[in-house]
């Protein structure tokens, strides 16, 4: 029985990609859009992925970004200070366009109407992950939060999962996790022990995803956990009468 969900944040929940793309256009309004968010948005993926390592902290993932966006933009090497007051200013641009996705309010009070606790295990820092949750006024509906700053541990590390459920006081196999990436969410979650649910938005035909459940929107999430559940009452219920 699933007895509580978890969430990924940003792609998940987040339109992490669309208010990437609308702060960097603003802030250079004259580069071609095309060739600057695909660039903007790899870099980004780099510089996270180096700062889960441990290669760079913070401040350093986000100067690093910047000052390899402003060489291929032919605007020179820029130092410590001009890199930092830049990421202020996107920073800013960025949160105004922070927006959850439309599917996921009404997939949440769906889960939340049967009494189920929900929560997010995120990569990243907890103090903007929280920031997140609650400029997008869903902190209330997901009050556990396990963050990868704070647990000591990233995606798809087994220990972050099993951390967050027992923030849960649930073992592992009662609860779900849901998120956009089939390796770091889906499966990571899966080889946790969790009902591991890739949500992947594109509706492309689906690589091999065996082992996890695969969703092309939150709005079928609840129908989806709800079969799970009832399955797993059948299975149970024929076990037991094979006993002797």
């Amino acid at each position: 029985m699933i007895a509580a969900v978890l969430f990924d944040l940003d792609g998940t929940l987040l339109d992490h990609d669309g208010a990437a793309a609308d702060a960097i256009v603003r802030s250079f309004p004259d580069a071609d859009a095309a060739r600057l968010v695909p660039r903007w948005l790899d870099l980004g993926e780099a510089a996270i992925e180096r700062y889960l390592a441990g290669e760079l902290d913070f401040t350093g993932q986000r100067r690093a970004r910047i000052r390899a966006l402003a060489r291929d933009l032919g605007l020179g090497t820029w130092d410590d200070a001009r890199a930092d007051a830049w990421f202020d200013g996107y920073t800013a641009l960025y949160e105004a366009a922070w927006r959850p996705y439309p599917d996921v309010v009404p997939a949440l009070a769906a889960l939340a109407a049967r009494g189920l606790p929900l929560g997010v295990v995120t990569n990243g820092d907890v103090r903007q992950q929280r920031s997140k949750l609650d400029r997008l006024g869903l902190a209330e509906r997901l009050p556990h939060l396990t963050a990868s700053s704070e647990a000591g541990c990233a995606k798809p590390a087994v220990e972050i999962f099993h951390a967050a459920c027992a923030g849960l006081g649930l073992e592992p196999g009662s609860v779900a996790y849901v998120g956009d990436r089939l390796i770091t969410d889906a499966r990571g979650a899966a080889a946790a022990g969790l009902t591991g649910v890739w949500l992947d938005r594109s509706g492309d035909p689906a690589p091999d995803h065996a082992g996890v459940v695969r969703i092309t929107g939150l709005d079928a999430l609840p129908g989806v956990l709800g079969d799970r559940a009832s399955a797993d009452r059948r299975r149970r219920r024929r076990t037991r009468s094979d006993r002797p």
